[in-house]
């Protein structure tokens, strides 16, 4: 679940990183108000999405007018597909230094990675691409997190002068939230030492783990639910864990991992999957709603169905696929994989009411769709 930075500042805060005055306006009068308690404020879009000054969503503001004129302006502006509704009015800081700092889930190390760079205020893409040397990376052990200490040696000689243990203060503090608030990621963009040597996070993307939200109700009630595609809404409706992609082909299989398996041996034969979907044990009864909204996707030019029994028998899970497909009657190519428990049962039902010979592998199935996708094409 992302959250938008008015909503992420908090949970900064909470945890003893500083951040600037704010209030959120809904309407250019609003803001204007805010303004005018505060002074030379931003003006801010809120929306879950990055770059929002270079969309022309982030303006300055001297005097409640100005601020008024910039509300109405950015609010119902369109930014990577979010509408704002809503705008930050924040006070204005005296900037002396930009920098980064972040702590992300690392794929690398299997486990939080913290990121720190002296070039903040610019995409760290960029940065990574033109001075790595200026990203400095520190995985984390889970079991002890980031102490103090280690923040210190990481920021140790790189030039912060007296803001050096303010600055460490921050990183580790920045890992509590983390930590505390189950995020996938925390980042400050930029984070800034203030004329007045003050150390304040100026900005915040912050992400938290959907499996975290359960623990965290009071916390997710500020985020903003990601949106959906009329597919991947219609899915969640009918209970089925469902993400649409660009593709052709459609993969539909039982358990996330063999999904996401069949996902890559399709594009490792030039192929490009249109969804995810998987339905696990429940494909009897699951079947024919999701294969209806895999119909549903006019991208789609060839379906790969590849069921592997562990804990649920590969012919119930393919019974429900054939009363599905004799129900609806695609007429769009279906290569099946079946392996695993009852499989022997599952092929004799494919052949005997489908007609239908499964192949022999998972990577024949899914080179087979591939080249029926492109010859459709």
């Amino acid at each position: 679940m992302n959250f938008e930075e008015h909503a992420a500042k908090p949970l900064l805060a909470r945890l003893g990183i500083a951040v600037p005055r704010g209030e959120l306006a809904q309407t250019p009068d609003e803001a204007a108000a805010i303004a005018a308690r505060i002074g030379a404020v931003v003006v801010k879009a809120q929306v879950p999405t990055g770059k929002r000054g270079k969309a022309g969503g982030i303006r300055l503001a001297a005097t409640p007018d100005e601020a008024r004129i910039h509300a109405g302006a950015i609010i119902g502006m369109e930014i990577a597909g979010h509408q704002v509704e809503k705008v930050l009015i924040e006070e204005r800081m005296p900037i002396e230094r930009e920098l980064y700092a972040a702590v992300l889930n690392d794929p690398a190390s299997q486990g939080p990675l913290v990121v720190f760079s002296t070039a903040g205020g610019m995409d760290i893409e960029e940065v990574a691409a033109t001075a790595p040397d200026k990203l400095h990376l520190r995985p984390v052990d889970i079991r002890r997190g980031l102490t103090h200490a280690d923040a210190a040696t990481m920021v140790h000689g790189l030039a912060l002068g007296a803001a050096e243990g303010k600055v460490a203060d921050t990183l580790a503090r920045l890992y509590e939230v983390y930590a505390a608030y189950d995020a996938e990621l925390v980042e400050i963009n930029p984070l800034i030492v203030t004329t007045d040597g003050r150390v304040v996070a100026l900005d915040c993307k912050f992400v938290m783990d959907d499996s975290g939200i359960v623990r965290h109700r009071d916390v997710a009630r500020a985020g903003t639910p990601e949106k959906l595609t009329g597919l991947e809404a219609r899915a969640k409706a009918a209970g089925l864990k469902y993400i649409d992609l660009e593709g052709d082909i459609g993969v539909l299989a039982n358990g996330a991992g063999l999904t996401m398996t069949t996902m890559d041996v399709v594009r490792h034969h030039g192929g490009h999957p249109a969804n995810f979907l998987e339905i696990g044990g429940e494909s009897y009864t699951q079947a024919k709603p999701a294969l209806e909204l895999l119909l549903s996707n006019p991208r789609i030019r060839s379906l790969v169905i590849n069921f592997c029994g562990a804990f649920a028998r590969t012919d119930v899970m393919t019974q429900g696929v054939i009363e599905a497909i004799e129900a609806l009657q695609p007429q769009l190519p279906i290569f099946f994989s079946v392996h695993g428990t009852g499989d022997e049962e599952a092929i004799r039902m494919l052949k005997d009411r489908l007609g239908v010979t499964p192949l022999a592998t998972m990577d024949d199935a899914s080179k087979a769709a591939v080249e029926a996708a492109m010859k459709a094409a």
